[in-house]
């Protein structure tokens, strides 16, 4: 369907004409674009959604930007952008991600752009390998951060809990600093090498890429079924027998050697204030 108007009764009438297409190609140029920009933004924005495809030919760097900032006010969507030349450079810093590409009109795209690539075919590779990998390693490293510090906080409040609730941390100084950074880096790196299946298989399949598109990684009723079920397995075990007698071993074998130490200080050192109280 090609939407050419020059006024707004036009741009009404043509608007009303599309409505009634189904399944079919919306082309616009850049002068028409304007119009319906101008009087019927949201309604020209709506409809073009539901097209399969859209082809805005002639138009200016702003028209491009414009666009770009509409879809993601009225879809709510992130948006990508891809282009080659100078005049693209505005629509790739507009959109979520921008995609440049090196070619015959220079790098001014490749430069702005947050991927650079120098064919247009590398975008499949870029998306459905590398980025399904760079989507499910994001989502597992955020499991990973969350749920270490699930199990440092939770130790932390049964410690308080045991001893009365004193001020007291659980780890002191350096230890703390080295969970958070030398003891538990290896799991991270090791997300690096994490690959489910070959970018051949990757490639082939699109739907494995659309799969992670519906949260399934991450989720928060997951996330929240998870959490619940740990605080539940915490309770059962703290009120069993097996948590207090390792809890009073742990304590008896920690305190004892103090008290042992400062007996036989009192004992063969004693205070000049012992003296009087005998």
């Amino acid at each position: 369907f090609l939407l050419k108007v020059s006024s707004r009764s036009e741009a009404h009438l043509e608007l009303n004409a599309f409505r009634r297409k189904h399944d079919c190609t919306l082309v616009i140029a850049g002068d028409s674009l304007e119009v319906c920009l101008k009087y019927y933004e949201h309604e020209f924005v709506e409809l073009a959604c539901q097209c399969p495809a859209v082809v805005c030919c002639r138009c200016s760097p702003t028209q491009k930007a414009q666009i770009v900032k509409l879809l993601q006010q009225h879809t709510g969507k992130r948006t990508c952008a891809i282009g080659d030349g100078g005049n693209d450079v505005s629509m790739i810093q507009a959109a979520d991600c921008g995609i440049g590409i090196e070619g015959k009109e220079g790098k001014q795209a490749s430069l702005a752009a947050d991927f650079s690539i120098t064919q247009f075919k590398h975008i499949g590779r870029l998306l459905m390998v590398h980025g399904r990998n760079s989507y499910k390693r994001s989502a597992a490293l955020g499991q990973f951060v969350i749920h270490r510090g699930l199990i440092i906080s939770t130790m932390q409040a049964v410690f308080s809990s045991v001893f009365y609730f004193a001020s007291v941390p659980l780890y002191q100084g350096f230890l703390m600093v080295g969970y958070a950074t030398i003891y538990t880096m290896f799991p991270v790196f090791s997300l690096v090498l994490d690959q489910d299946v070959k970018p051949e298989t990757a490639l082939l399949y699109p739907e494995l890429y659309k799969d992670l598109t519906k949260g399934r990684s991450l989720s928060f009723k997951t996330f929240l079924i998870w959490v619940l079920i740990s605080i539940y397995q915490d309770v059962a075990f703290i009120t069993t027998l097996a948590f207090l007698w390792k809890v009073s071993a742990i304590t008896v074998v920690s305190c004892l050697p103090l008290y042992i130490l400062k007996y036989l200080k009192r004992k063969f050192s004693p205070p000049s204030y012992s003296k009087l109280s005998s």
